[in-house]
């Protein structure tokens, strides 16, 4: 399993949830509310899947702030 820890202040909720909805069926993905961050658990049965998913989720939901931003 590989995190990805979202910066309320910095990551609407929106972009998460947009970033989730689009990588979820390449991956088993969670997201869960911790203090400060939305965390997202990525699973997938090859680590290195997990991996590169959770990378490319969180560039993802970058640029959906950025989308947002102007």
């Amino acid at each position: 399993m590989t995190e990805r820890r979202f910066h309320k202040d910095i990551y609407p909720a929106a972009a998460v949830d947009g970033a989730v909805k689009t990588f979820a069926r390449f991956a088993a993905i969670t997201v869960r509310e911790e203090g400060d961050h939305r965390v997202v658990a990525v699973e997938s049965a090859k680590p290195e899947r997990a991996l590169r998913v959770a990378r490319e989720l969180a560039n993802y939901a970058l640029g959906l702030v950025r989308e947002g931003a102007s």
